[in-house]
């Protein structure tokens, strides 16, 4: 903790202020969930042992699978694996026709990490790193650094599109090599999913398929046999929000986005993908509502039912795909805070700002204000700490016992739930999806 950098400091603190999962810094703040924690990374190492690996983290909005998604990421980093993340939206998910699969495929590459590169942005070493393996192979055996390349990338032909992704491949040695920028940025836009019209990749890259909206998931797995090849161990995707896709209003959306679901973890529990992983992060709702929920696609509901026999036996399966979040205790809600106070403190025990009495006085408060959803969903509750901290580091004049007695704070609940049966069609679904409103949704407000 001593050696803590002040801009990991600072990202810590400003994210946690703001109620968000800090981007770095994690390994200073993490307590709990050490049953959860070991899981992943099972499946992180089934990842770089050419498996594969699918889960969906469930938990109560406010409770931490921002924080938790976060934390396996940057282990599947430190492991060697390069990471794509985003967050799902009205604008962004996993099928669509007007562009919406596309836009998530841009900011999954956009957000491309790797362990030198864990903010992002990492396709073009990625890219550059596969080029410089080649030439050392060419160099060693004394043969062309091209045909090394496409003897090396042809395995990607058994994949769709996957002829065209290994020529993109090739035409940036080829840029690499004569040092033609223009030509390196329309390969990097391909690989980017940045092209919408197949002519103008025809006429820059001589391809003629791109990253479109119904080949999106094709184009992550071709991504992912790529990064094995640049020599890392596989490829986690990280995403988020996935409540977006039981907000949407209309059925057949919502059917197809699940149907896409169902094919992820068919290949991933069937063997035909490997070396790459799925993380999904969502609500007690989007999984369990029979009528909107994942378990509204029998499909799904058959293959993400719970095990009965952990249910019988009152104990987590922490085999299963489904993977529910338990609740912080209130001794871990306890060394959290240490945790956060340290961060404060560079670590050093002289520079604390608040004594060891102030938090407990200060979760006192909070259990008689909010009850026990102080520990099951904590945001809020981290949130007012650091805020308390932060004007104390300001004002060291100030007396905490003053303070704490008059900190508000508030339960955590999503109100994004509460008007999902009036949200208007023409936000989510699809184009032609308007007339399509007018699904068994409708009925369920009907009253006498």
């Amino acid at each position: 903790m001593a050696n803590i950098r002040p801009r990991e400091r600072s990202a810590i603190i400003q994210s946690l202020r703001a109620g968000v999962t800090p981007r770095i810094g994690l390994e200073y703040i993490q307590v709990g969930r050490v049953n959860e924690v070991k899981a992943l990374i099972k499946d992180l190492d089934n990842i770089a042992d050419q498996g594969s690996a699918f889960r969906i983290v469930i938990g109560d909005f406010g409770a931490g699978k921002s924080f938790f998604l976060q934390l396996v990421r940057y282990i599947a980093l430190e492991k060697g694996l390069v990471v794509v993340n985003a967050d799902l939206s009205p604008d962004r998910r996993l099928f669509a026709s007007t562009g919406q699969s596309r836009n998530l495929y841009k900011e999954l590459a956009r957000n491309l990490s790797t362990r030198a590169h864990p903010e992002g942005n990492a396709m073009v070493p990625l890219v550059e790193k596969f080029i410089t393996e080649q030439r050392r192979i060419a160099d060693e055996q004394g043969r062309d650094v091209e045909l090394v390349i496409k003897e090396k990338l042809n395995s990607l032909s058994e994949l769709v599109d996957g002829y065209d992704f290994a020529q993109v491949i090739a035409t940036y040695w080829k840029a690499y090599n004569e040092n033609n920028d223009d030509l390196k940025n329309n390969a990097i836009r391909y690989l980017r999913g940045e092209y919408t019209s197949k002519a103008d990749a025809k006429r820059d890259l001589g391809v003629r398929a791109i990253v479109e909206d119904h080949n999106v998931y094709d184009h992550i797995k071709l991504l992912g046999r790529f990064v094995t090849q640049a020599g890392y161990k596989g490829l986690l995707v990280n995403l988020d929000e996935v409540v977006n896709l039981y907000k949407l209003p209309s059925q057949r959306a919502r059917n197809s986005n699940y149907e896409q679901v169902l094919r992820i973890l068919n290949d991933c529990f069937q063997g035909s993908a490997q070396s790459i992983g799925f993380l999904f992060g969502g609500t007690p709702e989007f999984l369990m509502d029979q009528r909107k929920g994942l378990y509204s696609y029998e499909a799904l509901h058959s293959r993400l039912a719970e095990n009965t026999f952990a249910q019988i036996a009152n104990v987590v399966d922490y085999n299963s795909p489904i993977l529910i979040l338990q609740n912080l205790s209130p001794e871990e809600i306890y060394v959290l805070l240490c945790n956060i106070r340290n961060v404060f403190a560079n670590g050093k025990k002289e520079n604390y700002i608040l004594p060891d009495e102030a938090l407990t006085a200060f979760l006192e408060h909070c259990s008689q204000n909010i009850g026990d959803a102080y520990f099951r969903t904590p945001r809020n509750t981290i949130k007012a700490f650091v805020d308390l901290l932060s004007i104390l580091e300001q004002n060291p004049e100030l007396n905490w016992k003053t303070l704490i007695g008059n900190i508000s704070i508030e339960s955590e609940s999503d109100t994004s739930l509460v008007s999902i049966e009036t949200e208007p069609a023409k936000d989510f679904s699809e184009k032609n999806d308007m007339e399509e409103s007018e699904d068994d949704d409708d009925l369920t407000s009907f009253t006498l």
